[in-house]
């Protein structure tokens, strides 16, 4: 009766080590899908995929959202399209509360997708939250020169420690550099140790 409690519980675990990335995957994707599909709410009342074939396709709203970054990529890529940007750019900076937001969040986006942005360019060992405990972080750049000249003139990074298992949030903090120990780990395999809570380990030199 033991054996047969200890191989229950043992294919029950096993059984949910394989569906549950499976249904976390399927109900990020839902999220994910289901979020762009609101995008059809752009198209007039009588281009909706209702109205034309009178029910819901789920994904057009993907394929809406793919044309719709591509056009506007496109758009930018010429000297007119640059103009215009630039005008609506300089709009959204001018409007008050909204250029708060509207830069912050541009600023944030130009250094993380930007082919010349130095963001998560190196995962880094740092000592945190004290001395003696360590963990995986990401340089993010050198602190700016006003926040720079009150240090005390060693070479300091900016970096940025994720949570586990969010890496969306996290802490931002300055090191002396000669105190982080650069990884060889990619970024990506740094990100995938860190959500893990370091069960994925990346692999060695000789794996």
């Amino acid at each position: 009766m033991p054996r047969l409690q200890l191989n229950f519980k043992g294919h029950l675990v096993t059984g949910l080590l394989i569906w549950l990335p499976v249904a976390v995957t399927l109900w990020v994707l839902n999220l994910i899908v289901g979020t762009l599909d609101q995008t059809l709410t752009l198209l007039p009342e009588h281009w909706r995929p209702e109205a034309l074939i009178g029910f819901h396709i789920p994904g057009l709203g993907v394929l809406l959202s793919v044309l719709i970054l591509l056009g506007t990529g496109m758009l930018a890529a010429n000297v007119l399209g640059q103009r215009l940007f630039s005008f609506w750019d300089a709009l959204i900076s001018r409007t008050p509360v909204v250029k708060s937001i509207y830069s912050s969040v541009k600023q944030v986006s130009d250094t993380l997708l930007s082919d010349s942005g130095q963001a998560f360019r190196q995962a880094l060992l740092v000592q945190f939250p004290h001395q003696g405990s360590w963990t995986v972080a990401f340089q993010t750049g050198t602190p700016a020169a006003d926040v720079a000249s009150h240090l005390d003139g060693e070479e300091y990074v900016s970096v940025y420690v994720p949570t586990t298992p969010n890496p969306t949030s996290g802490y931002f903090i300055m090191v002396p550099k000669k105190d982080t120990r650069e990884l060889e780990m990619s970024v990506d395999a740094a990100l995938k140790y860190v959500i893990s809570m370091g069960v994925v380990a990346p692999p060695g030199k000789d794996e």
